[in-house]
């Protein structure tokens, strides 16, 4: 780095990250990354067009490969070794980390459905948790900007839970599957849309990535950039200016201050050599995923700032939010035995259920306050391990059993937004250590009686849809062995909480922090609320917004 002379520093190259760096070194700031994982090449290293049948265990998740065999998170997962984090008594959460360059950006599910007006009031609608300190109206454009860079496939639906994109902004869906239909068929009889998921998946080649041509699932990796990652796209982007350098294996371990409180740069450890270094920037950005940001600031103590860097509010940690999740399926008797055929498309649903109860919610017709939606699952796909299902006996006959249940599974996953609670944060734990000697984070968790009353609805509304379709899921759980773990749906956030008062956030809406003027937060962790449709569009189209704004200041001299 002797001659690269940069003016920001950004820690962290997933999604808010890489397009902060994108937006910044476009606009002629010289930028330097830091990330913590290794450097990675999906070009040459994804194994995209590997297949389940030359994998161990037909590819199915064990303990090390939590998402199958072939999942493009090659170093991280839930265990990182050396990097242990702990849980309170009580509590169960599940921290999930990629190590690597691209982030979670080369595993998540590339849903892209933007936030509403709903999303974004939900304090003044209900009085619970937290408005945004700004309108949909003030984001609308920045979505449509982060779309067409990203690369978004879906439709406009007219729906109040799907704000619609500008016209020409979002890439033809791919057409729905028999199963989805058959789903759209049984819910509308119950006044249940479905509509086409926007997924970060190219149906029409952009820039220099190709067309997904439906080979290979999203989940292996996408080495032709169809399927959205900050590696095919945002970081040879901004490298392309000339103004973007990468440091990998960088474990940042504080951000550093001078005695006037002014952030000055950041330490960080070499995890090849295990040595300390120290750089020097003009301007900080966090990105390095909620809980790691927060965990960086909270370990960032000071004289001046006794518990932990930006955290005069006291926010720091708190707030802390993942959807909630469930998961419910039969076998559908009308699927068994139909004709075999390509019904790959993209990996994900073509058609989903979106929240459809906001009227009903306004006339306190439900005892949950904020909404959830349905991924929906079942068609025909690369057999795995689980393609026999609950077929008995062996030879020809369950040869034939096994045909005649293919594609006739179908399965609803519930993800559904949760309302802080001051049961649900994170802090540093007292006594445990990483590998590099910075302290771990410690997480709090308990589900409210919102979120469990939300799943119970989830999973009475599936069954009647499947009863619809002649399928019988059986007895339904209860809500508390339904909903999955804190952290599982890997949506955590608001644990640096952007606000309009210093008082009760940490940040401003641009993400700036209110005790460090060049200090900024791009992650997920300035979410003011936690909506059911997934944060990574939310995240990166935040950053753009910030960065741009953060440009201008740059450039004005303000900061």
């Amino acid at each position: 780095m002797k001659d690269f002379d940069f003016e920001v520093l950004v820690v962290g190259s997933g999604a808010g990250g890489s397009m902060a760096a994108y937006e910044l070194t476009k606009a002629g700031h010289k930028v330097l990354m830091l990330e913590a994982g290794r450097d990675y090449d999906p070009k040459t290293e994804t194994p995209m067009f590997k297949r389940n049948g030359e994998a161990p265990l037909m590819g199915a998740g064990t303990i090390d490969k939590d998402f199958g065999y072939y999942d493009a998170t090659v170093d991280g997962g839930w265990n990182v070794p050396n990097e242990p984090y702990t849980a309170a008594d009580g509590s169960e959460f599940l921290w999930w980390r990629a190590r690597m360059l691209g982030g979670r950006t080369n595993h998540w599910g590339r849903y892209s459905l933007r936030f509403s007006e709903h999303d974004f009031k939900g304090k003044s609608r209900d009085g619970l948790g937290a408005d945004w300190p700004f309108d949909y109206e003030d984001i609308a454009p920045w979505y449509d900007k982060t779309e067409a860079l990203v690369g978004v496939c879906g439709t406009n639906t007219g729906l109040d839970d799907m704000p619609p994109s500008s016209d020409g902004i979002l890439q033809p869906p791919p057409k729905p599957r028999i199963t989805e239909l058959l789903i759209a068929a049984a819910a509308k009889k119950l006044g249940i849309p479905l509509a086409p998921m926007h997924r970060a998946v190219l149906t029409r080649p952009l820039d220099n990535r190709a067309a997904c041509f439906y080979a290979t699932p999203c989940g292996h990796g996408c080495s032709i950039g169809a399927a959205f990652q900050t590696t095919t796209s945002l970081i040879p982007m901004a490298k392309a200016t000339g103004n973007l350098q990468v440091i990998t294996d960088a474990m940042v371990k504080s951000v550093d201050t001078d005695e006037n409180g002014k952030v000055t740069g950041v330490s960080y450890v070499d995890k090849k050599t295990s040595t300390v270094h120290q750089l020097k920037a003009k301007v900080v950005i966090l990105a390095a995923s909620a809980c790691e940001s927060a965990r960086l600031l909270l370990n960032s103590k000071s004289a001046r700032f006794p518990q932990g860097l930006a955290n005069s509010s006291g926010q720091v940690g708190k707030n802390l939010m993942d959807s909630t999740g469930a998961n419910i399926g039969a076998l559908v008797p009308a699927l068994q035995g139909r004709p075999i055929y390509n019904e790959d498309g993209h990996t994900a649903n073509h058609l989903f259920i979106p929240w459809w109860g906001h009227k009903a919610q306004e006339r306190k017709e439900l005892d949950f306050p904020r909404g959830y939606h349905f991924e929906i699952g079942g068609r025909f796909s690369e057999p795995n391990s689980g393609i026999a299902g609950y077929v008995q006996g062996y030879g020809p006959d369950l040869k034939r059993q096994v045909k005649q249940n293919y594609g006739a599974y179908i399965g609803f996953a519930l993800r559904g937004e949760m309302v802080p609670n001051e049961h649900c944060y994170m802090d540093i734990d007292p006594e445990v250590k990483d590998k590099w000697g910075i302290p771990v984070a410690r997480f709090h968790w308990k589900w409210s009686e919102h979120e469990l009353n939300q799943v119970a609805h989830g999973l009475k509304t599936a069954k009647a849809i499947f009863a619809e379709m002649g399928a019988d899921v059986g007895e339904l759980p209860t809500p508390e062995q339904a909903i999955l773990k804190g952290g599982e749906i890997i949506h955590e956030v608001g644990t640096t909480r952007m606000g309009a008062s210093p008082k009760d956030s940490v940040t401003n809406q641009w993400g700036q922090s209110w005790d460090c003027p060049n200090l900024f937060v791009m992650d997920g962790g300035v979410f003011a609320s936690n909506p059911h449709k997934n944060c990574t569009l939310t995240i990166m189209t935040l950053a753009m917004r910030n960065s741009s704004w953060l440009s201008a200041q740059l450039k004005q001299g303000a900061i």
